[in-house]
Order: C-alpha cells, then sequence, then structure tokens
C-alpha cells in the first residue's frame, strides 16, 4: 500500500490541482496546503533519510522563494507560487531541475496556445491591425497549474520516490 501511495499520490494531486487551475484559473489554499503536508508522513513511511528530508525542505523553501519572486513581478499567481514549492518539497534536489525543464516547455506550450487564442478572439481586429496595438495590452492569463501537473506527471517516475517503492 505505501508502495502505491509514495507513486500516485503526489502526481493525482498535482493533477487535481493543474485541472482547477485550468478550469477556475484558481488553486486553492487547501490543496497546496495538503500537498505539502503530504509529503512528510509519505517519506517516513517509505524510509526516506533524514538528510534527504532536510534536502526536500531546502528545495521546497527555495522554490517558495521563486515563487514569491515571480509573484511579486506579476509572472505567477499565488496559488501558482505554492504549488511549485509543493512540488520542490516532493521532489527535492537533483530531481527539481528535471521537473523545471518539463514544466517550461509545457508552459511555454500553453502560453503560446493561450496567446493564440487571443489572437483567434480578435480576429476581426487583424483585418485594420489594430490588434497588434492591443495585444501589447492585453495579458492571457495562463493557468500555469496546468504545466506544473504535467511537469509532476512527467518527471516524477525517475525520483526517489519511484525507486524506493521497488
Amino acid at each position: 500500500m505505501t508502495a502505491l501511495l509514495s507513486t500516485t499520490l503526489f502526481p493525482t494531486l498535482m493533477i487535481l490541482a493543474g485541472a482547477g487551475d485550468a478550469l477556475t484559473m484558481r488553486i486553492p489554499n487547501w490543496l497546496n496546503i495538503l500537498i505539502a503536508l503530504l509529503f512528510f508522513p509519505m517519506a517516513l513511511l517509505t524510509g526516506m533519510p533524514v538528510v534527504d528530508i532536510g534536502l526536500h525542505v531546502a528545495v521546497g523553501v527555495g522554490m517558495f522563494v521563486l515563487g514569491f519572486a515571480l509573484f511579486s513581478l506579476g509572472l505567477f499567481g499565488g496559488g501558482d507560487a505554492k504549488l511549485l514549492a509543493a512540488a520542490g518539497l516532493w521532489l527535492g534536489w537533483p530531481d527539481l531541475l528535471n521537473f523545471l525543464v518539463v514544466t517550461a516547455i509545457a508552459g511555454g506550450i500553453l502560453a503560446l496556445c493561450v496567446g493564440a487564442w487571443s489572437v483567434i478572439r480578435f480576429n476581426s481586429e487583424l483585418q485594420d491591425g489594430s490588434i497588434f496595438r492591443r495585444f501589447r495590452s492585453v495579458k492571457p492569463n495562463v493557468p500555469y497549474g496546468y504545466a506544473f501537473a504535467i511537469g509532476a506527471v512527467l518527471s516524477f517516475p525517475e525520483t526517489w520516490w519511484f525507486s524506493a517503492a521497488g
């Protein structure tokens, strides 16, 4: 049972967060807190060494600082910043790098799709060229939780959790 939980709990919760963000543009605090808090019993149940738990916590704190900076710059929502921290806690180092690369690619594709959709919505403005003036002032909302979920699901099989599950 522990092996099943250690390999499915985090990806399932990330999918839930990503789907919720895609549908509502919100990631609830309770879900971010749940993802973060469930790390600790799972780490203990699977026998993660205390030193590794400390490294995971350090990565989670680092991702919170990064997420807060991105939130302060207006690049992320608050839920995205907290979800990044919770994901960092679960993934630790060096598995975080793979997650960040996959998430960046998924986020880039998602941003292009959202941007393209915005252009399509303003199709009538393409005729007179006003779309280009408007495009600079329009900031499409991108549900980055969706990209985080993709990054988590695709990178998680390479993590400590799968090797611990046997």
